[in-house]
């Protein structure tokens, strides 16, 4: 996840760095060229490269729109996930009457709550083609590792295990035939969200669209040296330079927002919402809280600019 608050210009520009230097280079041979071996009869209307600008822009600021509708509903169903979480585990802790001194219906209880817990971390870790089995001994019982050890889909293996518990629920007669229905239906939620963080993974965007638009822009950086040396001379090597590199962070902007799970400062903050759910849950449990939530609360609210990979 990429803080919004004082983004460094290095960092921005770090983006663009290899176009950058090339387009310096090639406007300033242009220059070179145009200035010492007469070849100044050699210019192109400032009118071409003003109009391939304008088809270039409309393009850009479509893709640019489609690839953040991409983000925002990856940012939706991991909202949607963090309220299922907060429902699931109300319903869980207020369906089934138990107290906190350890009896079999909490210790059934906080195996379910803390499934969940795990469920989240796995999900974040799956979409971005990570170890999706990694910590979650912390969270899962011995029996509930071996069960999911040798499986490749964790999250889905997880779901199926919080619906083998509800049915226990049912048949222990801890919960009625209603609130087993209940639960279930927020149990579809976490699958409904999970499919469509995969749909949006494993949907593409159309590689062809790419292609035009980039090379759209190189053609527009390519004529545009011999369109703005004639009114600007040597000026025109940091026009250049600055009108290339808002077509090149526009365009960059794009493809990083198209994958919101490919572990980039870009990303949709998984992992940093799973530490919230689990925030979350663990106050509801009336458990530890996780030691390093409030760090993370606090750099995103009061500290300086930090970039994370989350």
């Amino acid at each position: 996840m990429l803080l919004k608050k004082n983004i460094p210009v290095t960092y921005v520009l770090g983006k663009i760095k290899k176009e950058l230097i090339m387009v310096a280079i090639y406007s300033s041979v242009i220059y070179f060229v145009h200035q010492y071996y007469n070849f100044k009869e050699i210019s192109i209307p400032l009118t071409v490269p003003a109009i391939l600008g304008t088809i270039i822009s409309l393009l850009l600021a479509f893709r640019s729109n489609q690839a953040y509708d991409r983000w925002w509903e990856a940012r939706i169903l991991w909202g949607a996930i963090v309220n299922d979480s907060r429902t699931f585990t109300r319903q869980i802790l207020t369906f089934v009457d138990s107290s906190y001194d350890g009896d079999e219906k909490w210790a059934l209880k906080e195996r379910i709550v803390k499934r969940q817990i795990a469920w989240c971390y796995s999900l974040s870790r799956h979409l971005r083609r990570q170890n999706s089995k990694q910590n979650l001994e912390v969270y899962l019982s011995e029996e509930d590792v071996k069960t999911v050890k040798n499986l490749e889909h964790v999250p889905l293996a997880l779901n199926e295990l919080q619906g083998h518990d509800l049915r226990t629920l049912y048949k222990l007669g801890w919960i009625n035939e209603y609130q087993q229905v209940a639960l279930d239906g927020t149990l579809t939620g976490f699958t409904n969200s999970m499919g469509g963080c995969e749909r949006i993974k494993n949907t593409v965007f159309p590689a062809t669209y790419s292609v035009y638009i980039h090379w759209l822009v190189l053609f527009f950086v390519l004529l545009l040296p011999f369109s703005l040396i004639e009114f600007f001379g040597i000026l025109q090597v940091p026009l250049v330079i600055g009108i290339s590199s808002a077509f090149f962070l526009i365009e960059k902007m794009a493809i990083h927002l198209q994958d919101p799970f490919e572990n980039m400062p870009t990303d949709t903050p998984t992992t940093a919402i799973s530490r919230k759910i689990e925030q979350d849950l663990k106050q509801m449990m009336k458990d530890e809280l996780p030691k390093d939530i409030d760090t993370v609360v606090n750099q995103q609210q009061n500290g300086p600019a930090v970039f994370y990979i989350l």
